[in-house]
């Protein structure tokens, strides 16, 4: 197949992994970002396009909309329909409307250089596309396009769907396993992570214990509960709490590889890339886990902890360094298994066959 891939930014670099995988399962895939990851992950063809992240659309989103359109948490939506829809206010239609005329002749330009006629397949990665209104999708899918909407984040929780596009999609699929309840019509893949791109960590251990916690965002990890814990523990064991924030890539993994015992985070919400970056390291890992995961997948490594469970989870692994090293040879083993990125583009294939 000829597979385009479009996305606002290669977001935790799952667009272009997906492209990857797929050109080795012998198709030719490519992506379109929008704008560059601020992560400085890799890009196949980004356009760079102009205003991208109004300076001042938080403001309004938060008068008009109220915080739940911008705040990111780490507990479970309460919403009033299923799925979510996004229903801009006035201002945003305005800004939209604006943003997209500056946009639409650069956008019909690359199309036309990238051969958008010969592509059979177009996966939405983030549920959207140049247009808020659909226009291009329903252009696709008018010439007989399949079209995927794939979800990677906050985007089904806070934004919800863009009802031209889901209506118009072929299949839906997410990398977030609470994003079943959020959606009438979704599979849950797991997501594509590459455990032969890290190497296995051994630490050496000289004193203490080395914990580490890696919040890009404090309030959607839990570390507000985490932090505490962890320095009340000190004062009983023998550990160190190791805070990866503010840090470029390459320079949180370095940190991160120093690691005995990892927690991505606690919540509702379930495990995210950075727990899957320890697991590959082979460092047991210890986050929440979404309702209906561990049922489903009796056979995951994560050491499940909550606030309330936390301490007692946590002891046998800083006492036990046996326990450590079989938890890390799991989880890594576990990753390879589940993770890996051609096995989640053939299942996503099948089930696009399947519609």
């Amino acid at each position: 197949m000829k597979i385009l891939h479009i996305a606002p930014f290669n977001v935790a670099g799952v667009p272009m992994t997906f492209v990857k995988a797929e050109r080795k399962l012998g198709h030719d895939s490519h992506l379109i970002t929008m704008g560059k990851n601020p992560r400085n992950y890799e890009e196949d063809l980004c356009l760079n396009l102009p205003l991208l992240n109004f300076p001042f659309i938080t403001t309004f989103r938060r008068i008009f909309g109220g915080k739940k359109r911008i705040d990111i948490t780490n507990k479970a939506p309460k919403l009033h329909e299923i799925p979510l829809k996004w229903k801009p206010n006035f201002v945003e239609k305005v800004l939209f409307r604006w943003r997209e005329r500056l946009w639409q002749s650069k956008i019909r330009r690359v199309l036309k250089n990238v051969g958008i006629d010969e592509f059979d397949v177009i996966q939405l990665d983030g549920g959207t596309s140049f247009f808020r209104d659909g226009r291009d999708v329903a252009q696709w899918k008018a010439q007989g396009k399949k079209i995927i909407c794939c979800y990677t984040g906050s985007d089904l929780r806070v934004r919800g769907v863009i009802p031209e596009i889901d209506a118009m999609s072929d299949l839906n699929v997410t990398v977030e396993f609470d994003h079943l309840k959020l959606h009438p019509n979704i599979h849950h893949v797991f997501f594509p992570f590459d455990a032969g791109n890290f190497r296995i960590s051994d630490p050496l251990i000289s004193g203490k214990i080395r914990i580490g916690h890696a919040p890009t965002n404090r309030a959607a990890k839990g570390s507000d509960v985490i932090i505490p814990i962890l320095k009340k523990m000190a004062a009983k064991y023998p550990i160190e709490l190791v805070l990866i924030e503010n840090l470029s890539y390459q320079q949180a993994l370095k940190v991160k590889s120093t690691c005995h015992i990892f927690i991505d985070q606690i919540g509702d919400l379930g495990y995210g890339i950075n727990g899957l970056e320890s697991l590959a390291m082979g460092i047991p890992t210890c986050s929440c886990l979404a309702d209906g995961f561990a049922e489903k997948y009796p056979d995951n490594p994560f050491v499940a902890i909550d606030e309330k469970n936390m301490e007692r989870k946590l002891a046998p692994l800083i006492e036990d360094s046996d326990l450590r090293r079989r938890k890390g040879i799991n989880g890594r083993e576990w990753v390879k298994k589940y993770h890996d990125p051609v096995r989640v583009a053939e299942q996503i294939h099948r089930l696009l066959r399947s519609t």
